[in-house]
């Protein structure tokens, strides 16, 4: 069935079928479901280069991945935002276009795409404090939301969905602390990037409160992978005053941290606690009914959901008021902590 045939079906014109079909707020939402009722009835989907046409809009939604020798997004975190993402963009029958491109030629790559029309909009990934991508596409005018805050007075500027990642590690330390933990090892992701730096600012916030200085030679930070957590952790074990606790950034990070303490002969959740980030990836559970490891827990497949919600309202509307949200992670408790070791 065309368009022409379904608008006979219905006795509507074909413009008013096409504007109910491409979501445009002046048809009644009564008339909006009849049309997409019969639609779904009848196998009915929209050519694609005549949508285009009519409505001014690509349909299709980027991803532009930045390949850096310091920082690799193509990693299980990322596999499972896009996931969450594109359920909303299968569900409003919108393309996604990934391109990956170094990093010295990001910016280009983003004005390329404005240019062609190639998107209606994009989603930023792996924002750095203060990041210049933020600056750039509001010049260009692309409608954008970060996965994640840069920092900053501007951060009510433009659409964010990010975690409390402060309020997060400050719990997570807060937790070892009343557990009488004093000397607690942080193996974060690279502190350049905001969701590190804020995970930093919390630990420090919490061992300040207890009246306890931040020793620089218990923290550590890099690349979030298990052979980091690996060689970090068995790093901070062989300190002359090794730490009696360790705080990961991801459970890849705490993977490796649990090899090092096995490989060290320490009984994890008694000679050293853990406490890792948990995003809840698809493919590495934390535990199936309960959980393996005391986490922060947030899932990051629920984000790629809202982040793609909040991008497509804002290409809908594009008046619409920058959207926050702000995500709190939750704190669980698994089999990986508990009292200090007697000295």
């Amino acid at each position: 069935m065309n368009l022409k045939e379904l608008s006979e079906f219905l006795g509507l014109s074909q413009t008013t079928v096409s504007r109910a079909l491409n979501g445009y707020p002046e048809v009644a939402e009564a008339t909006r479901e009849r049309v997409m009722k019969a639609a779904r009835q009848h196998h009915y989907t929209p050519n694609p280069r005549a949508r285009s046409l009519a409505t001014g809009r690509s349909h299709a939604v980027g991803h532009i991945l930045p390949l850096s020798a310091e920082h690799e997004m193509l990693n299980p975190v990322f596999t499972d935002f896009l996931a969450g993402a594109a359920e909303v963009y299968a569900r409003e029958s919108y393309d996604m276009l990934l391109s990956l491109v170094p990093d010295r030629d990001e910016a280009g790559s983003y004005r390329r795409i404005a240019a062609r029309g190639s998107v209606d909009g994009v989603i930023v990934h792996g924002p750095t404090v203060d990041d210049p991508r933020i600056g750039l596409l509001r010049e260009i005018g692309m409608p954008f939301v970060v996965h994640g805050r840069s920092g900053g007075a501007g951060e009510t500027e433009y659409c964010w969905v990010d975690i409390n990642n402060a309020r997060a590690f400050e719990r997570a330390t807060r937790l070892l602390l009343e557990l009488g933990h004093r000397r607690i090892g942080l193996l974060n992701g690279l502190e350049t990037m905001d969701f590190a730096h804020e995970r930093r600012t919390g630990y420090r916030k919490a061992l300040r409160d207890a009246g306890i200085a931040e020793d620089p030679a218990l923290c550590r930070a890099s690349e979030m992978t298990e052979g980091y957590g690996f060689a970090a952790a068995t790093d901070l074990l062989a300190l002359a005053d090794p730490p009696t606790a360790l705080l990961a950034s991801s459970i890849l990070i705490g993977f490796g941290a649990r090899r090092a303490l096995d490989a060290a002969g320490l009984r994890i959740g008694r000679d050293v606690s853990l406490v890792v980030h948990d995003d809840e990836l698809s493919y590495l559970r934390n535990g199936k009914v309960e959980p393996i490891f005391t986490a922060t827990r947030s899932s990051v497949r629920q984000a790629g959901r809202i982040c793609a919600e909040l991008l497509l309202g804002q290409i809908a509307v594009p008046a619409l008021p920058p959207q926050h949200v702000l995500l709190e992670a939750e704190l669980i408790i698994g089999d990986t902590t508990g009292p200090a070791p007697a000295p």
